[in-house]
């Protein structure tokens, strides 16, 4: 792996989840959601939708994508992103169970833009039964609030792109990154080349920088918790937790 073909963020959630076992709800939720769902509902077929549509398309799923806007929908049929796409209100019931949306496993809801909108056919689909719904927010707020009516994963796709460039212009080092909260993550960084040679107990990443190694190696294989005695070499990757204040010493 390298830094000019990082991989994307849902790859990055598998990559840690096969090395270790995280006990957080969005990671059950995205497990649960990977082995059940085989059909996708995606509501707002803007540039974050439409990027869902035709991501969840090609791998080969059945992807039913709706908007309002008349334009973006026949785009999508043109385009091919979609296996149907249909121009509808989102906010009314009677719409999205006629169109089928309400039968499907999972429904993204992606007019993050929209707060009322967003709010209202999260709530709506939800009453309706549909069993995984993913929502795209604009704000920590907007974000709170989705949650409270039954977003059961909210994404920030403007935020995470944003911290993703920041990371990657001044901290080349880190290959991915995984945010446990504000304060903490798990990353894959570049074994340095003042650390080629040494062991893991010479370079003394817990006592100077805070830092817990849970794996070592590469894209192939990877060591999980390495022995103190493991012997670091430059070309290889480590998975290490902390803090970020920590992890930015590093």
């Amino acid at each position: 792996m390298t830094t000019n073909n990082k991989p994307t963020s849902s790859n990055t959630n598998q990559k840690f989840k096969n090395i270790f076992s995280l006990d957080l709800s969005s990671i059950k939720f995205l497990n649960n959601l990977r082995k059940e769902s085989r059909q996708f509902g995606v509501i707002g077929l803007g540039r974050f939708g439409r990027a869902v549509c035709e991501t969840l398309y090609n791998m080969g799923y059945d992807v039913l994508g709706v908007d309002v806007d008349e334009k973006l929908v026949a785009q999508a049929l043109t385009d091919k992103i979609a296996s149907s796409a249909i121009r509808l209100d989102c906010t009314e019931v009677s719409a999205l169970k006629e169109a089928g949306i309400l039968e499907l496993d999972t429904v993204i809801v992606a007019i993050g833009n929209y707060l009322e909108e967003s709010i209202v056919t999260t709530l709506n689909v939800k009453e309706a039964g549909v069993k995984y719904i993913v929502a795209k927010a604009s704000s920590e707020t907007h974000g709170k609030l989705l949650k409270k009516v039954g977003a059961d994963l909210v994404v920030y796709p403007e935020h995470e792109a944003g911290c993703e460039l920041a990371y990657t212009l001044t901290k080349p080092g880190i290959l991915d990154r995984f945010e446990l909260d504000p304060d903490n993550s798990i990353v894959e960084v570049s074994i340095p080349p003042e650390f080629d040679g040494k062991t893991l107990a010479e370079v003394k990443l817990r006592s100077y920088y805070g830092l817990n190694v849970l794996a070592v190696g590469n894209d192939d294989k990877f060591m999980i918790n390495p022995p103190p005695n493991y012997v670091l070499t430059q070309g290889l990757s480590m998975v290490v937790i902390g803090s970020n204040k920590d992890i930015n010493k590093l």
